[in-house]
């Protein structure tokens, strides 16, 4: 979660890496839609994290605003201080994540990704670091999500997962440790 200015920069940072592996220019960076979500993303965090009341804030609601208008171009929906450092979203497409889920830091993230709750707004997803979301992933209920998991394509997780493993299918059952 981001408290103060300079976890704001290190988040900044970690996502910048995670999203250009092998560096990018300010151009690139300047033209990619992605980074400036995930930017806008961090900021929206920051300010509603370090204000009083982060719905007076003006800096808060032009970065909301911002960050959803983007938000709609891009087909994402996610919330504020759901995701650790280093978020890397992979492609523009459909991601859905719900207000409540908790995902750790480095997580990766692919397209037609729904992470969400079963029954009510609190049955939602623990998410560990180091996770790999493929793309067409479905996430929901009340589970956890070990460290170190990578998640394959078109998957339905509903049950819980320890660290360290590659899961897949429908429903998501362990391939490999």
């Amino acid at each position: 979660m981001i408290r103060n200015k300079s976890d704001l920069k290190e988040y900044l940072i970690e996502d910048e890496k995670a999203l250009f592996p092998n560096g990018a220019g300010w151009f690139t960076k300047y033209k990619d839609l992605i980074y400036k979500y995930q930017v806008l993303l961090r900021k929206c965090e920051y300010y509603k994290n370090t204000s009083q009341n982060a719905y007076f804030n003006p800096l808060y609601i032009f970065c909301k605003y911002r960050m959803r208008r983007l938000g709609i171009k891009l087909n994402f929906s996610i919330p504020e201080n759901c995701f650790g450092k280093g978020l890397s979203i992979a492609h523009y497409g459909s991601i859905i994540v719900n207000p409540n889920a908790k995902i750790g830091d480095y997580c990766r993230i692919h397209v037609g990704v729904n992470i969400g709750a079963n029954r009510t707004p609190k049955d939602v997803p623990v998410i560990g670091d180091n996770v790999y979301i493929g793309p067409g992933v479905k996430i929901f209920g009340d589970i956890k999500i070990g460290n170190n998991v990578k998640i394959g394509a078109n998957a339905v997780v509903n049950s819980s997962f320890d660290d360290n493993v590659i899961i897949a299918g429908i429903p998501a059952k362990v391939i490999s440790k």
